[in-house]
């Protein structure tokens, strides 16, 4: 039984996807169509590597680089393994910030004030301005306040 083959208008336009991506993914490595007249043409395991790849970007938030690894398996160098372990704990890290976000943007709904980054007391407790990294290199006097 032979595999339907479909034209890469067709999947790009299948996968919302420029054309240009798929040539781009191609150059990378990450897919390799079948070439018949000069044009490339796409079976159903090109397709489903296609939508992993959509999937990985769009929901892991991976990089192409990353996507290469954990497609390419296991290698004498890498293991596809690491690759993943290490986006989960980017990903970690980005659901603490946007938790500290949204308890910053809490913080400025609860203010009943109109300027809350200004007048909102518990919104200023909340905001830690770092100390200086190094003594200041120069004895001058701090200019006037306006």
């Amino acid at each position: 039984m032979t595999d339907t083959l479909v034209a890469v208008g067709d999947v790009a336009d299948r996968f919302d996807l420029p054309i240009s991506t798929l040539h781009y993914w191609e150059r990378r490595g990450l897919i390799t169509p079948h070439r018949r007249g000069g044009r490339r043409y796409y079976d159903a395991e090109h397709l489903y590597r296609i939508a992993l790849i959509r999937l990985w970007r769009d929901t892991g938030l991976m990089s192409l680089d990353e996507i290469a690894a954990v497609l390419a398996g296991r290698t004498a160098t890498h293991n596809w393994r690491d690759t993943v372990a290490s986006r989960i704990t980017a990903i970690e890290a980005q659901i603490d910030q946007l938790d500290t976000a949204r308890g910053y943007l809490g913080y400025m709904l609860e203010c009943t004030r109109d300027n809350p980054a200004a007048d909102c007391l518990q919104f200023r407790t909340e905001v830690r301005v770092p100390a200086p990294k190094h003594p200041p290199t120069h004895d001058r006097p701090a200019p006037p306040a306006p």
